[in-house]
């Protein structure tokens, strides 16, 4: 049975909302101190009462609204800024000295976790005009604003302001990670195909093209279509081929989006993570023409990672029966260093010519590139290849012990 799906969401804003949350229960808190010092200073207490009241049932009802960019809609915004004008404007008609001196106001700092809001969810332009009206509000309140007054109300405004630009910055580098992200997964999935391609399909090709013009005839035609046909891919291959992937981009929030079955993912999980002996792997290429030393001792690593190694070095002795001849001998000594595995892959065939690799690369002839150093990459380990004309070519891939692996790397 399928697993279901799960939606993992990355966001970096999803922290300032839930600074938000905080902010507007203790602001809450605040404001009905701030009012409970002061009630003797209040002609008409009950107005102050009633007001904190509902303040303090609207905040804690609509607390979820706060948690993120989705639940905190424009209806809601709209009324969040009505419940802070209308405490503004409520205090002259609580306290009829407060047009006379510099003293809070109902709502007092509370009023800024509503203009934040406005911030977060529609970046600086919003938070401007929310600003805006919440310093018209304090203006009418004051009925003669005082320096003091002009100077709060600026406070807010190029306060909200930068934090939305802050939000807005946040928002396109946090787009900006998701397209490099959805990039280097698909890039890692074309060359994994690139891999599999080259060690099956591109190599039988190959075969069928030597044999074809060995034997003559009607098989010599055959070659040639082989041979057209490994052209083709090889160069459908190199091209950069990009397969579609499933990372998108959530456009409601910014947030990074991938749609993951759940079921796949715990089985792959636990076939990456399962200890795997490399000797089993590696065990079955031993033979006439290929010396095998191993360790007394199992070599273990992640199912995944070994798998990957052992491929490569499948790669690097399909690279010596190709290219050193048919009487070449190859050795695989495999060595379990306390934080790495080293696997050497030697041949005694004429060696590699200078500058013969990169020929080979840009021809589409990506085996060392990608069959081997692309494997160990992925694996973060490494691959160096030593030749020299006339003495052999050997072939080191190291993998650390503990290996992010393709499939991680790519998750």
């Amino acid at each position: 049975m399928a697993g279901r799906v799960r939606v993992v969401r990355m966001s970096v804003e999803q922290p300032l909302w839930r600074a938000l949350t905080a902010y507007r229960v203790l602001t809450l808190v605040y404001a009905v101190l701030l009012a409970g010092f002061g009630r003797e200073d209040f002609e008409r207490p009950w107005v102050v009462v009633a007001y904190l009241a509902f303040l303090a049932l609207w905040t804690l009802v609509t607390l979820p609204r706060v948690a993120n960019a989705a639940s905190c809609t424009k209806r809601f915004l709209g009324l969040d800024l009505v419940v802070a004008l209308t405490g503004i404007l409520l205090t002259p008609l609580a306290d009829v000295d407060a047009q006379h001196f510099d003293g809070p106001t109902l709502p007092s700092i509370w009023t800024a976790g509503s203009v934040l809001a406005f911030a977060l969810k529609g970046g600086w332009r919003w938070a401007a005009f929310a600003s805006t009206l919440v310093a018209v509000a304090n203006i009418i309140e004051r009925g003669e604003p005082s320096e003091d007054t002009f100077h709060n109300v600026l406070l807010v405004w190029v306060a909200s302001i930068a934090i939305g630009y802050v939000v807005e910055v946040a928002r396109a580098s946090e787009r900006t990670l998701a397209r490099a992200l959805e990039i280097e997964a698909a890039t890692r999935e074309r060359e994994r195909l690139a891999r599999d391609i080259h060690d099956s399909v591109l190599q039988v090709l190959a075969m069928v093209q030597r044999r074809g013009t060995a034997l003559g005839g009607e098989a010599a035609e055959l070659g040639r279509m082989a041979g057209e046909q490994e052209v083709a891919l090889r160069t459908l291959v190199s091209s950069g081929f990009v397969p579609a992937t499933r990372l998108s981009e959530d456009s409601a929030d910014g947030a990074v989006v991938r749609a993951v079955d759940t079921g796949e993912l715990e089985r792959a999980d636990e076939e990456e993570h399962a200890s795997c002996d490399l000797r089993a792997l590696l065990a079955v290429h031993a033979g006439s023409r290929v010396v095998f030393a191993e360790p007394g001792a199992p070599v273990l690593l992640p199912g995944a990672a070994a798998r990957e190694l052992a491929a490569a070095v499948s790669a690097a002795l399909d690279n010596v029966r190709v290219h050193a001849g048919p009487d070449a001998q190859a050795w695989i000594l495999v060595e379990d260093e306390p934080d790495a595995v080293i696997v050497t892959v030697r041949d005694d065939g004429p060696g590699i010519p200078e500058g013969r690799l990169d020929q080979a690369e840009e021809e589409g002839r990506l085996g060392v590139a990608l069959s081997i150093r692309g494997r160990l990459r992925d694996l973060g380990g490494t691959a160096e290849l030593i030749s020299v004309p006339g003495q052999g070519t050997e072939v080191e891939l190291k993998v650390p012990k503990v290996s992010r692996g393709k499939a991680g790397s790519a998750r």
